[in-house]
C-alpha cells in the first residue's frame, strides 16, 4: 500500500469521524523576498528614486489617533507598523512579505490594527504576516524573554501588569 492512498484512507477517517485534520504547512505559496540594497544596481536605485520620490511630500500620519482614521488598506508602506514590508536597519535590506500581490490587495495592512482587535491564534497572526504557526510562537516566546529580562522601574511595571492581567 503506497504512502499518498494511506493518508487518503486516514483523512477519509478523518472526515467520517467529524475531526480534520490540522495543516502545518503555510497557507499561501509564495513565501517572502528579500531584496538586498548592495547587490541593486546603480540603474535600479536611480528608478526607484523616480517611481517613489521622498516621504516628505506626503501628509503621512504621525500618531496613532491619525491613522487610525486613515484610509484601509494603508497606503503608507514606509510605516514600521506596516504589514507589507521590512527594513533592516542594520544592512538596509528589504524584505516584501507578500511579493506575489500589491498592497491595496492586502485586507490586513496595519500590525497595529491586528493587535487591537485582540483574541488572534497564532495561526491567524501567521496567515496575515505570511508566517508559519511555528515560527509565529517563536517570536512570541522571544518577546516574552525580552519582556522578562528587563530590568530597573519598567521591568518592575511590566512584571506587575502581566501578574495582574494573567487569568486567575
Amino acid at each position: 500500500m503506497d504512502e499518498a492512498r494511506m493518508l487518503k484512507e486516514a483523512e477519509q477517517q478523518d472526515k467520517e469521524r467529524g475531526r480534520s485534520r490540522r495543516s502545518t504547512r503555510r497557507k499561501r505559496p509564495v513565501r517572502a523576498r528579500t531584496i538586498p540594497i548592495k547587490k541593486m544596481t546603480k540603474e535600479q536605485l536611480r528608478l526607484g528614486r523616480l517611481l517613489y520620490p521622498p516621504e516628505e511630500i506626503y501628509d503621512r500620519p504621525v500618531t496613532r489617533a491619525d491613522c487610525k482614521s486613515g484610509e484601509r488598506p494603508c497606503p503608507f508602506v514606509s510605516c514600521k507598523y506596516h504589514l507589507y514590508l521590512d527594513v533592516n536597519p542594520e544592512t538596509g535590506s528589504i524584505k516584501l512579505n507578500f511579493p506575489d500581490i500589491e498592497v491595496w490587495e492586502m485586507t490586513e495592512t496595519c500590525a497595529l490594527d491586528v493587535a487591537e482587535r485582540g483574541g488572534v491564534t497564532l495561526e491567524e497572526v501567521g496567515e496575515i504576516m505570511n508566517l508559519t504557526r511555528e515560527r509565529i510562537r517563536q517570536l512570541e516566546m522571544s518577546g516574552l524573554q525580552k519582556l522578562e529580562a528587563t530590568e530597573g522601574e519598567e521591568g518592575e511595571a511590566l512584571r506587575v501588569y502581566a501578574n495582574e492581567a494573567k487569568p486567575g
